[in-house]
């Protein structure tokens, strides 16, 4: 390992969700600023291979890389907050790492011998960690440990950790986060939970460098100094980290925090310039004072957990900062959305977005939503099969086509305006048949989604089995419905547009995938757009 690289530890005690990925993506943002090239990566200690098949309702949202890996929705924060593409290589979990070992074992790599947790699963761990850096393309990797300190399924992580820590003491740095919980009853912090996630990372060999504490109200010095001295870190490396309003506070309360200047000091880095994050607080002072509000429907069957569509509701936020406006998201269940409740939950909507998902379940409410956005000229915008609903929408309403369905759900329909390519047919195993990842689109230069983007190629990221049936293309276009976005290698659909609705686009991409602070996405901007303008009709 190149002693250029350092490396930095991000581990989570007591409780999961207390928010190791905002900490890591926030220390991130503000090294990037002081001029260091950074990378962050999640390592995350279940056994599935990937989450792309796991339920949302267990996991959240899945995130979906240029490259095509199905990731942590952690990663989407990394890049929301970095503006830098992630990869393959910035999320692994603990099913990739056996299925590497396990391969290397039946293809004789080991030589006989006993394949073991120590060396060579650990090995594999550390070879993974160092895997971004090969190419000394970064000054910092920064390695988020999914779970909690103690859990079983971690142990090997923080192992390898350990290893990493007495193999590369002068590169390699520990911030472990923690809470200090606020007992009503006794009207104090209490700091004993901290105290046992440390010695529990203890137990296991590692020395945390810096603890993050989570906590809903301020750490007095007396405080800090009883957490350094039972925790053995120097006072200045007690951070606080207060609940704040906002994610995109943390950068700057971890600035106040000097955190920053701490993991520098660590690791013996220059301190360059201090960060002036002018773009960032920009955003956060228009976050701040909206000069109006908007009221846009999000319609989509996992709606009791936000984090499901957790990169939708950022790109509203960027893009109602965009518009100097809030964004008052509506979460609507489709599955209890139907003709008899529709107008009273739909028509004071400025603006209707039908959600991506997978299966049956609920896609009679957003076929219902969809029909209501049409005729009631409310601004649209479908995604993936957002957009396939309009698509069977269209065919069922406009062009009286009632069994139009996507084959996904009616295997046996008349009228299969969605279906999967040949080429996905004899695909047995579930993942080998999505195409995921990021695909051009040729756009119509005249079209909404065309003015969005001011330009007529883009790149964006996919994560579907069906397509639009290009057999009926002809038949839509003569009715109403334009493709507005044309793959310029297969010929798919990826874009379709009612052109004299104001404003209806459906995409087969993920759009929400590559909205940042830095770069809102033009097609959130452009909706929300829509929807103030329909607001102010």
């Amino acid at each position: 390992m190149s002693n250029s690289v350092k490396y930095i530890f991000v581990t989570g005690g007591v409780t999961s969700s207390l928010g190791k990925g905002i900490i890591a993506a926030s220390l991130a943002k503000l090294l990037q600023a002081r001029g260091y090239s950074i990378t962050i990566q999640k390592l995350d200690p279940y056994i599935n291979i990937d989450p792309g098949t796991l339920n949302p309702y267990e996991h959240g949202e899945c995130y979906v890389t240029d490259d095509g890996a199905e990731t942590d929705l952690d990663l989407g924060h990394y890049e929301r907050f970095l503006n830098v593409p992630t990869s393959q290589a910035n999320n692994i979990t603990t099913g990739r790492i056996y299925q590497s070992v396990i391969e290397k074992e039946r293809k004789g790599d080991f030589l006989g011998k006993t394949v073991q947790v120590i060396p060579h699963v650990t090995d594999e761990i550390k070879q993974r960690i160092q895997l971004l850096s090969k190419n000394n393309k970064y000054d910092i990797v920064i390695t988020e440990i999914g779970g909690t300190v103690g859990d079983i399924e971690s142990l090997p992580y923080i192992e390898a950790v350990r290893q990493m820590m007495w193999e590369h003491e002068k590169d390699c740095l520990v911030i472990h986060l923690t809470l200090i919980p606020y007992l009503s009853a006794a009207g104090e912090l209490k700091t004993k939970p901290t105290q046992h996630s440390v010695k529990a990372l203890l137990e296991l060999g590692v020395q945390p460098d810096i603890l993050c504490c989570r906590s809903e109200h301020e750490l007095d010095l007396n405080l800090r100094r009883k957490i350094a001295k039972f925790c053995n870190v120097s006072m200045n490396a007690v951070i606080e980290a207060r609940d704040a309003s906002s994610i995109y506070d943390v950068p700057l309360l971890m600035q106040a925090e000097e955190l920053d200047s701490v993991v520098l000091e660590k690791l013996s880095l220059s301190k360059k310039s201090t960060p002036e994050l002018k773009t960032w607080k920009r955003f956060l002072k228009r976050l701040r004072n909206p000069k109006t509000d908007v009221n846009i429907a999000l319609i989509g069957k996992y709606v009791e957990l936000k984090d499901s569509y957790k990169s939708i509701s950022e790109a509203f936020i960027h893009a109602g900062v965009s518009n100097d406006a809030k964004v008052n998201l509506n979460w609507i269940h489709s599955d209890k959305l139907d003709k008899s409740n529709i107008e009273k939950k739909l028509s004071h909507m400025d603006g209707i977005l039908v959600a991506p998902g997978f299966g049956s379940r609920g896609v009679a409410g957003k076929i219902d939503a969809v029909q209501f956005a049409r005729e009631h000229e409310i601004p649209f915008l479908g995604i993936c099969l957002g957009m396939q609903c309009a698509v069977i929408e269209f065919a069922r309403n406009v062009l009286n086509l009632d069994d139009a369905n996507t084959t996904e759900i009616a295997s046996k329909t008349s009228a299969p305006v969605i279906a999967m390519m040949e080429e996905q047919k004899s695909i047995s195993d579930y993942g080998g048949t999505m195409r995921l990842g990021a695909y051009k689109c040729q756009l119509n230069p005249k079209s909404n989604i065309g003015k969005a983007f001011h330009s007529d190629l883009i790149s964006e990221r996919h994560r579907h089995r069906y397509e639009f049936n290009s057999e009926y293309r002809d038949l839509f276009e003569s009715n109403g419905m334009i493709a507005t976005g044309i793959n310029p290698e297969t010929g798919l659909v990826e874009v379709v547009e009612i052109p004299k609705h104001p404003w209806f686009v459906g995409v087969q991409f993920h759009p929400e995938y590559k909205s940042t602070v830095d770069e809102p996405h033009p097609l959130f901007v452009a909706f929300v757009g829509a929807a103030l303008k329909n607001k102010k009709k």
